[in-house]
Parts: structure tokens; C-alpha cells; sequence
């Protein structure tokens, strides 16, 4: 199965990215520790790759974010470095030889409707109380954003330099546990479409939202005669387990809220991916490798830059 071709479309930087362990198994248990290690990795890459993170929500078998890279470049080195660090950490703990996650991250355009932004917003806090895991947002053990968004906070972790823990090892130094962490701290930052507000009104309309996703969780249980599943369970599941049912519903290409914007993301996605093969086209025939669009990855060859979006 071919994979997506990775694109920003001019004056859209909004992205939600979704990556899932292999077979869905519960490799991101949110074990003691490994809260700081998502967030630390994340707060490495953020630095070393300075793209925006609006949100974020880890579970035990896939992870939610919600970001505003420059370019797709920019979120590729980004995400490349993530899913690096967790892969290897995740290894790390739980004794995985092999990949971690299934396959490339899913990366969909978000319009830059409000409507549509906040929507993801809020899709991204009720993960755990979604999945009928925990009662509040604030509960999940794992790396989570509802309490920093509403509290207005930075995130904290902790990224391992194996590769110094390495090296000191071969010399023959004792390494203790954290002898090679570095702390981190994960900025995020208001959604587009609230980057005109103060910081405590975000907060508000954040709490109010973190609000209505624990009162409706309650009202499911209520008419549904269940209860979460609670921290005791998740925390008792072996990370090699796999859930006895995955939902498997075909992604969207664009999250937009009008059917206007959703044809527009998509026509403009058609012409860049016509563009995109007809060059591959060409240069498979061995012509010169040009005409590829702006903002891509041509095969074989280095990152074309996108086009500065005018005003």
C-alpha cells in the first residue's frame, strides 16, 4: 500500500498527527517514569525543531497531537526524532525487540476555521474518557495536555542521552539511572485561531470544555450502567497485550467544518498530487528531475522549500 504523499497546503500549517504501536499493542503503557520520557522526547524535538504544539494526549497504544510546523520538512525531522526516542525508550521498558509503531505518522490538514480547530482541540482532550478508560481528562496517568492547557503550565519530562549512557558505559563508568537525563520542558501553544487572546481566556474556555467532556463521560455512564475502567486495570495490562477490538475506519484526508474549505483542501491536494506525478513521470523516464511542486519531497532528491504565502 502506497503511502500518502506528505503536504502543506499554502497558508494551512495546522496538523493532526496520529501514530499507533504495531498490532495496536499496548507498548505506551503509561508506567511509572514514562510520562516524563513522552514528554521529555517531545520537549528535545521541540527545541532542536521549533514547531508549535497546540496539544497532545498519549494512551497506551497510540498517540494524539496536535501541531503547527513551518513546512513538511520541518514535521518530518520532528516527528522522526520522536518516534525515535520513544521507540528506543518504549523498547527500553518494556523488553519490545522490533518496531514500535505500525507504520509513518498520520498527518491531517486541520482548516483554519475555528470551528474545525476546536473540534480537534477537543477530540484530542477526551482521549482516555473516550475510550471509557477514566472518568476526567486530568486522570489519564499518561502524558496528557488538559492540565497544563487549563492551569496554563509548561509540560515537564525527561530526554536520555543513550548514546553519552553508551560510550560512558564502554569506559567502563558506573551510569546510574539518570547520570544522562536532561530536563525538558514542553511549550504549548493556543490554537491559531486563539492567538489573539489572552492567555487566561484560553484557560477559561479550555476548563470550560474539559468541563463539558467530564459531564457528558458521566451521563454515558450513567444511561449506559458502566463505569471507567479505571487506573488499576490499565495500569495491570502487560504492554505486549493487544485490545480485543481496534477501531480500523478509514482517517479523512482534511478535518474542515465547512463542505466549502473541504473541497477547496481538496482540490488543491489533487492538483499538487497530479503535479507530483507527472514529474516522477518524467524522471523515472530520465529527464531531468523538475517540475516537481513546491513544498515536497521529490524522490531521491532534497526538500523543495514551499513558496512564502503572500501578506
Amino acid at each position: 500500500m502506497s503511502t500518502t504523499i506528505r503536504h502543506l497546503p499554502p497558508g494551512f500549517n495546522l496538523v493532526e498527527v496520529t501514530v499507533t504501536t504495531v498490532q495496536r499493542r499496548f507498548l505506551l503503557k503509561p508506567t511509572p517514569g514514562f510520562r516524563e520520557i513522552v514528554v521529555g522526547a517531545l520537549g528535545r524535538a521541540q527545541e532542536l525543531y521549533p514547531v508549535q504544539v497546540h496539544a497532545l494526549a498519549c494512551l497506551s497504544n497510540h498517540l494524539h497531537l496536535l501541531l503547527s510546523p513551518q513546512d513538511v520538512q520541518q514535521l518530518a525531522a520532528f516527528m522522526g526524532h520522536l518516534n525515535t526516542n520513544l521507540s528506543k525508550e518504549a523498547g527500553r521498558l518494556h523488553d519490545w525487540k522490533g518496531p514500535l509503531f505500525d507504520r509513518r505518522y498520520e498527518a491531517i490538514v486541520v482548516s483554519n476555521e475555528k470551528k474545525a480547530q476546536i473540534a480537534r482541540l477537543r477530540y484530542i482532550l477526551e482521549q482516555g474518557c473516550k475510550e471509557n478508560l477514566v472518568a476526567k481528562p486530568s486522570d489519564w496517568p499518561g502524558a496528557h495536555c488538559a492540565t497544563a492547557l487549563v492551569e496554563g503550565k509548561p509540560l515537564a519530562g525527561l530526554w536520555f542521552d543513550r548514546t553519552a549512557e553508551y560510550n560512558a558505559r564502554r569506559c567502563g563508568t558506573k551510569v546510574g539511572a539518570q547520570d544522562f537525563a536532561t530536563p525538558y520542558t514542553l511549550k504549548l501553544a493556543p490554537l491559531p485561531c486563539w492567538s489573539h487572546l489572552t492567555a487566561r481566556t484560553v484557560r477559561r474556555y479550555v476548563a470550560e470544555m474539559v468541563s463539558q467532556i467530564e459531564e457528558e463521560t458521566r451521563e454515558r455512564h450513567h444511561l449506559e450502567a458502566t463505569r471507567p475502567l479505571g487506573l488499576r486495570a490499565i495500569r495491570k495490562a502487560h504492554p505486549h497485550q493487544r485490545p480485543r477490538q481496534s477501531k480500523k475506519s478509514p482517517a479523512p484526508r482534511f478535518h474542515a467544518a465547512s463542505q466549502r474549505v473541504r473541497d477547496q483542501l481538496r482540490q488543491g491536494y489533487a492538483a499538487f498530487v497530479e503535479c507530483f506525478r507527472e514529474a516522477s513521470e518524467k524522471l523515472r523516464r530520465g529527464e531531468p528531475p523538475a517540475g516537481f511542486p513546491a513544498g515536497c519531497f521529490p524522490p531521491g532528491g532534497p526538500f523543495k522549500p514551499p513558496e512564502p504565502v503572500p501578506g
